[in-house]
């Protein structure tokens, strides 16, 4: 089925299996061997749409604090059909070493995605990974290896590719009606605190050596375990988070592919005193043939336009669209013309659950299911997904990239034929970042 009439017959009401609830076209297909890497906030967020659209069977679990895997499996135990409380384990390696599983989800901080991804392929999984892919350019680069190498179908949570008001919004794109697009701005404002560290015992229940894993050590502080995202040690920035996912989907409406130029500049200005290192305000700048997108985020301050603190703007010739994750708004130029306007889907009623569950997005839940639907369709076609890994590693690149720009101060001209940054040997060693041993940096020669 073509994919806007897909999405278009999921929010006019797709027949479900009465049993269950399942969307019609999963509902007689045998379940799915599942296994989740992270059982954290997003972790449980994607596993438990999923469980709601499909048969599956939550075979595993995997995280290195034993209170966090306690408390999914049991959660798992409740939602799944079978009432069975997954295997448990505290290192992803020996849960994918039976190689007894069919998909495998990776909800960890970003600075454990790629080695686990990589091992799923290896296993024969395929594969939901979170985004940013990866903390560094060479990280994705190997992932997309390996999926290639091993065939493995790979979705990443750029979920905005399959929220439905914003497909609608791309169709407006892609229909010409913005006439000549010259200038896109992304944004993200507000979210922002210094955050006071208060060291305390590592918890018996937390292996915290491998939850550094791989990236700089610092001491143990909850603060720091709960907010990881405002540490560079471990994420990407307010870029890597909120950045990676209006980039993609301006990608997405435009068909764009990798930007020639990209420079940025900001740093901590107003939120000085925390421990947290994070920019709390920074531009980056995207150069395509005859456009620019332009990144801004501020967490600090009011919001330009209180509709939209994160989304993006495109400026046409024949008009401009807004579109953020509750929202798009299309004003054309002509002022005979009608203004349009989509609110986001929610679907509290088809999925109750939704309206309780903790910490729940309800407004991304909907577009967190189409994506795994895709997924699924994907790997019974064994196609390649609306957020397959090589459009993820793409997205998360260029705003690692200009995280590197910001830090070195000038702009990177990106050879997207090489891989590499052009005649900037500084930049091009930043695309890797060392590895703490005993943990090895994965390569593309070795995936």
């Amino acid at each position: 089925m073509e994919r806007r009439k897909f999405l278009t017959a999921g929010a006019a009401g797709l027949a479900m299996a009465a049993s269950r609830n399942y969307a019609a076209e999963f509902a007689d297909r045998p379940p799915l061997r599942v296994g989740l890497i992270g059982c954290g906030w997003y972790g449980k967020v994607d596993l438990f749409r999923l469980i709601q659209i499909a048969p599956i069977e939550v075979v595993s679990v995997c995280d290195v604090d034993r209170k966090l895997l306690e408390e999914c499996a049991n959660l798992c135990a409740e939602r799944q059909v079978s009432k069975k409380k997954p295997q448990m384990f505290t290192d992803y390696r020996k849960m994918l070493a039976p190689k007894d599983l069919d998909l495998v989800l990776i909800g960890t901080p970003d600075h454990w995605h790629a080695l686990p991804m990589i091992e799923a392929a290896r296993a024969g999984c395929d594969i939901y990974v979170q985004k940013p892919i990866s903390v560094d350019v060479v990280e994705g680069q190997a992932m997309v290896a390996a999926a290639r190498k091993y065939k493995r179908v790979v979705q990443v949570g750029t979920q905005r590719r399959s929220t439905p008001h914003l497909v609608e919004a791309r169709d407006i794109v892609q229909q010409g009606k913005l006439g000549t697009i010259g200038h896109v701005e992304v944004f993200s404002y507000g979210g922002g605190r210094p955050l006071i560290l208060k060291p305390t015992p590592v918890p018996e229940t937390l292996d915290w050596d491998f939850w550094v894993g791989p990236a700089p050590y610092m001491d143990y502080a909850p603060e720091i375990q709960r907010s990881w995202r405002s540490f560079m040690a471990y994420g990407n920035g307010t870029i890597g988070d909120m950045g990676i996912h209006m980039l993609d989907m301006v990608r997405w409406f435009m068909n764009l592919g990798w930007p020639k130029r990209i420079s940025s500049f900001g740093g901590i200005r107003a939120l000085k005193g925390g421990a947290n290192d994070i920019s709390d305000d920074q531009t980056a700048m995207f150069e395509y043939d005859d456009l620019t997108v332009v990144w801004k985020h501020r967490r600090f301050g009011s919001r330009p336009d209180p509709d939209y603190d994160w989304g993006a703007i495109l400026y046409g010739t024949q008009g401009t669209l807004k579109a953020g994750v509750f929202a798009y708004d299309f004003i054309p130029a002509g002022k005979n013309e009608p203004k349009i306007h989509r609110d986001v889907t929610y679907e509290l009623e088809q999925y109750p659950e939704d309206k309780t569950e903790p910490r729940l997005e309800r407004h991304a839940a909907p577009a967190v299911r189409y994506h795994f639907k895709d997924l699924l369709n994907n790997m019974q076609t064994r196609g390649r997904p609306v957020a397959d890994i090589e459009e993820g590693y793409i997205s998360s690149a260029c705003c690692i990239l200009a995280n590197i720009s910001m830090k070195l101060g000038r702009t990177l001209t990106w050879d997207a034929q090489k891989q590499m940054v052009v005649a900037d040997e500084e930049a091009n060693r930043l695309l890797r970042r060392p590895y703490r041993k005993p943990w090895i940096h994965p390569e593309v020669k070795n995936v």
